[in-house]
């Protein structure tokens, strides 16, 4: 029998994966943000408590995404159809 194949979620824009930076002020809270480094686009992450999800409802989930702060320079590859339709974290 062979493992479960887990899957991850690598965020991605204009055909690159995009860098993740963590910033920890002192004396503030620690955030996370994506950054295009092509179109310099951003998404900002605020740390939260495990124990808070349930304020976000049923249906919410809590993925597994991968933040690199050196990803690599070549464009990303589409994945293949029945890859994205046979996608368990969806």
């Amino acid at each position: 029998m062979s493992p479960a194949q887990t899957n991850v979620w690598v965020p991605v824009c204009c055909d690159r994966v995009m860098r993740f930076n963590m910033f920890v002020p002192q004396g503030g809270a620690a955030y996370g943000a994506l950054v295009c480094t092509v179109c310099s686009k951003n998404v900002t992450f605020e740390l939260e408590s495990l124990l808070d999800l349930d304020a976000y409802g049923e249906g919410a989930r809590v993925l597994n995404m991968l933040g690199s702060p050196k990803p690599p320079k070549v464009d990303r590859p589409k994945a293949a159809a029945e890859d994205r339709l046979n996608d368990q974290t969806l």
